[in-house]
């Protein structure tokens, strides 16, 4: 059986109506249509096909062995076509959905905020949020495998666009009971001689401090390098050395008291963090949602930093 480009979704649902009501007329009450535009819509179908769909014989709507065939398939087009028609709407109504953002794990720590406050309004939108080096984003954005990402720098590439979401500085952690724990700011060089737990996952702000420390022919003793921040800040809290982090990812354990955070102010570094996402705007309903949502809050974030 060959079925030509012809055969439309509207013809299949007047095929399955005539094949339900075992009749022409039926089917066009219950289609509301005429019962010649019934029968004209059988015709394309069968010309398509090229084979007869309704034994014309016996008078009651009975279908061939092609009809048949036919009727199961339709079934199930119709079917998918109605499933396809409902996961649209309700991705548009945010029902359904998923928004992907790319992040390194210190952006993680930038997005929990916003994640929060979408989730409060849209609650069953899926937010996938992607480990996503600094480097690779702007590929990974114009690749379209993420909707959006974080970054601490604006991005050089004319298709993306960033908007602001506070800023950050790299702080010296260190428990509560260390030495450093009574002083406000230390120097590079007295932070280096301290037992030094690294990231060693590579980023721009953990090579401008490896550079720096170069340039200075400074000492930096790094005696251990984790995977995670928050195994990072774990060995900081369980006293086995000190770590230069950013401050937003340690916010909550520095208000417990679990860490204390010291300025080193030759590595302080302050960066601008900033959301991206492509120029030409070309976002689902939930991602567009989510942006939204990044709008108020930058504004929101700017008129704190400005009445500061």
């Amino acid at each position: 059986m060959h079925f030509a480009y012809s055969m439309t979704f509207e013809d299949l649902r007047v095929f399955t109506a005539v094949a339900t009501e075992r009749s022409f007329s039926r089917a066009a009450r219950t289609l509301h249509r005429t019962q010649p535009a019934v029968s004209q819509a059988i015709r394309r179908l069968e010309e398509a096909c090229g084979e007869r769909l309704i034994d014309r014989a016996l008078r009651d709507g009975t279908l061939t062995e092609a009809g048949a065939v036919l009727l199961d398939h339709a079934q199930r087009v119709l079917r998918l076509m109605e499933e396809a028609a409902t996961a649209v709407s309700e991705l548009r109504d945010m029902k359904k959905g998923r928004v992907v953002i790319g992040a390194n794990e210190a952006g993680v720590h930038t997005l929990l905020p916003l994640v929060t406050e979408f989730q409060g309004r849209f609650p069953s939108i899926l937010i996938d949020v992607r480990r996503v080096h600094s480097r690779q984003m702007a590929q990974e954005l114009l690749l379209r495998s993420v909707d959006f990402g974080v970054l601490s720098f604006a991005p050089p590439d004319r298709e993306l666009v960033s908007l602001p979401l506070g800023t950050d500085e790299l702080v010296l952690l260190v428990p509560p009971g260390h030495p450093f724990a009574q002083r406000k700011q230390v120097t590079m060089e007295e932070m280096g001689r301290q037992a030094v737990i690294a990231h060693n996952d590579p980023s721009p702000a953990r090579d401008r401090v490896l550079r720096l420390y170069e340039t200075r022919h400074a000492f930096l003793n790094i005696l251990m390098s984790l995977p995670s921040l928050d195994g990072i800040k774990r060995a900081v809290e369980t006293g086995l050395g000190v770590a230069l982090l950013p401050r937003r990812c340690a916010q909550a354990e520095i208000r417990r008291g679990q860490l204390v955070e010291v300025k080193v102010p030759e590595l302080r570094s302050p960066r601008q963090l900033r959301f991206v996402y492509r120029r030409d705007g070309e976002l689902s309903h939930p991602a567009q949602a989510f942006l939204e949502v990044v709008r108020k809050y930058g504004k929101r974030a700017s008129t704190r930093s400005t009445s500061k």
